[in-house]
């Protein structure tokens, strides 16, 4: 009971430290560097002539003859190849990080961001491979959570067992689940304004959504007025937050705090109700919670990568996979807990009925 109590004091503990840690965020030191500007601004006088690119593919240097915007559709390259192909700008920005920090270690420096990323390698015209390889077996996982709910609570249970208050809620989260780790792959193959406004603006939906089941499932709130009183200051303050980044200005660091403390905030009331609550999955959440934790970590405290392949966000990315899992085994074994409960319930409802008939 002792500790009962003393949890709540820590989490608050552990909430104020989350939010005074994320001072710790700075903006990318390469990308200041007077060497690597030098370096790309004499790539961008001497690389691009005309319609006639010097383009990058896996570090080596093609020339190809680039279409205009202006050129009808039937005369442009497809897609597909675009995508694998990068601009001068984008092409000069990789290269000269690569010289630059081959230069950086044989002076024994460590290296650093660029236009806040680590100098990571590129493959197939990937720019973070291993994200993108992580992110998308999430995305698998979670695609395969979301079907077998789906097929749980429409066609696994008797028709009479088929209720549960929190379906719609958890429909909602596998489908914004799946939006942010779509998004998370695209944005990680290829970083343009575009893919980085989609990945940040569906990462602040999910974990909005995300807080908002936190509460309700918690707090067990059933009533449809109740719910619309929780959700709808929260839903304001996310969608505000997203049209802030999209169309007003992208303040990273905004960003980064918003998410941080709706992240701290959902895991706290998670770890609350599972120091309190007697479900029998209660160590799943708990579990969640750990993982959580350890990736709330890595994107504060981040460090060089290894190799140039794997950073401090590709661990997080994995660290996300068998948290998916568990969370999608909570999400079934709440589904059957909470309708032995409404069986219950049910069952102390007809037998008081019954003794009522007996003796009245």
């Amino acid at each position: 009971m002792a500790r009962s109590r003393r949890l709540p004091l820590v989490s608050v503990i552990i909430f104020v430290f989350m939010w005074l840690a994320a001072g710790v965020i700075t903006a990318s030191d390469g990308d200041a560097d007077p060497i690597y500007l030098d370096c790309v601004e004499r790539g961008e006088k001497t690389g691009c002539v005309g319609h006639v690119l010097l383009r990058f593919l896996d570090g080596n240097m093609n020339v190809t003859s680039g279409k205009g915007k202006s050129d009808p559709w039937y005369q442009q390259e497809p897609l597909y190849i675009k995508w694998k192909k990068w601009d001068c700008l984008s092409g000069y920005r990789y290269q000269c990080m690569l010289v630059r920090e081959e230069e950086r270690a044989k002076a024994g420096e460590t290296p650093v961001k660029y236009h806040g990323k680590w100098p990571l390698k590129r493959a197939l015209g990937i720019e973070e491979p291993v994200a993108v390889a992580l992110s998308a077996i999430n995305l698998a996982l979670q695609f395969h959570g979301w079907v077998s709910f789906f097929i749980l609570v429409n066609y696994a249970m008797p028709a009479s067992q088929t209720y549960y208050e929190y379906t719609g809620l958890w429909h909602i989260y596998g489908a914004l689940s799946m939006n942010f780790l779509f998004w998370s792959v695209v944005y990680h193959s290829r970083d343009v304004e575009m893919t980085e406004k989609l990945h940040y603006s569906s990462a602040a939906a999910i974990l909005g959504f995300s807080l908002i089941v936190a509460i309700l499932r918690a707090f067990n709130v059933t009533s449809e007025a109740t719910r619309v009183m929780v959700a709808a200051p929260l839903t304001a303050f996310v969608t505000t937050h997203i049209l802030y980044l999209n169309c007003y200005q992208f303040d990273y660091g905004l960003h980064v705090k918003v998410c941080l403390t709706m992240a701290v905030a959902q895991l706290l009331v998670w770890v609350v109700w599972a120091s309190v609550s007697n479900h029998p999955s209660r160590w799943k959440i708990r579990l969640v919670a750990v993982g959580e934790c350890l990736i709330i970590f890595l994107q504060i405290y981040d460090f060089t990568p290894f190799g140039g392949v794997l950073d401090a966000h590709g661990i997080s990315h994995a660290i996300a996979i068998p948290l998916s899992y568990i969370s999608w085994g909570f999400i079934y074994d709440d589904n059957g807990y909470q309708k032995m409960a409404l069986q219950k319930k049910e069952n102390r409802r007809t037998t008081l009925s019954a003794l009522s008939n007996i003796f009245c």
